[in-house]
C-alpha cells in the first residue's frame, strides 16, 4: 500500500492513540517540509518529532524547522556534521528553540567512545548508540555506566525529562 503525507500521517497518529510511543524519528519524508509541520502540530505535544535526515545535524536547517514547527527534537550526528563544531551548533539552535537534542552514533562505527563524552559533556539528555547486540555498541554504552560511576552522586538519571512530554 502507498500512502501520501496524510495518509501516513493519520496511521502515525492512530499508533499514537493506541501505542506508548514517546519519539518518532523522521516520521515523513526528507523534503516534506510541510508535512513535517503539520504533523508536529498534531502531535508534537504528544511525541518527540526527531528531525534526522531532514534536518542532517545543521544549525541552520535546525532554526529554519525551529521557526516553522516542523520538528521538536534534533538527531545529533558529530560526523555527518563534519565537525564537532558543527555539531554542537546544531545541538545550540536546537536548545535554543526549547527541542531535544539526541547525539547518535551512526551504524558501521567503530567501538571509539567519544560520542558518550559528547552527549554526557554538552547535557544533550539523550544518546543513541543501538541495542546491546554488537561490540562498538556495548562499547559505548560501557562508556556510559563508566561515566555514571565516576560521577557518582553528581550523576542525574534524566528518565524521560528530555522529552518534556511529561508522563505518558
Amino acid at each position: 500500500r502507498t500512502l501520501d503525507s496524510d495518509g501516513l500521517t493519520e496511521m502515525l497518529i492512530g499508533w499514537l492513540d493506541k501505542y506508548p510511543i514517546v519519539s518518532i524519528e523522521d516520521p515523513l519524508g526528507e523534503n516534506d517540509a510541510e508535512g513535517l509541520r503539520r504533523f508536529t502540530a498534531t502531535a508534537g505535544d504528544k511525541v518527540q518529532i526527531v528531525g534526522d535526515d531532514f534536518l542532517v545535524t545543521n544549525a541552520e536547517r535546525v532554526t529554519k524547522a525551529a521557526a516553522t514547527g516542523a520538528c521538536n527534537a534534533v538527531l545529533v550526528k558529530p560526523n555527518q556534521a563534519g565537525t564537532v563544531t558543527e555539531a554542537k551548533a546544531a545541538l545550540d539552535a536546537a536548545r535554543a528553540a526549547g527541542w531535544g537534542a539526541i547525539v547518535s552514533a551512526r551504524s558501521g562505527e567503530t567501538e571509539d567512545v567519544t560520542i558518550v563524552h559528547l552527549a554526557v559533556g554538552w547535557g544533550a539528555g539523550q544518546l543513541k548508540v543501538g541495542s546491546f547486540a554488537r561490540s562498538e555498541r556495548m562499547a559505548k554504552w560501557n562508556e556510559a555506566l563508566r561515566i555514571e560511576e565516576a560521577l557518582g552522586a553528581r550523576a542525574r538519571f534524566a528518565g524521560g525529562a528530555p522529552l518534556g512530554l511529561g508522563s505518558r
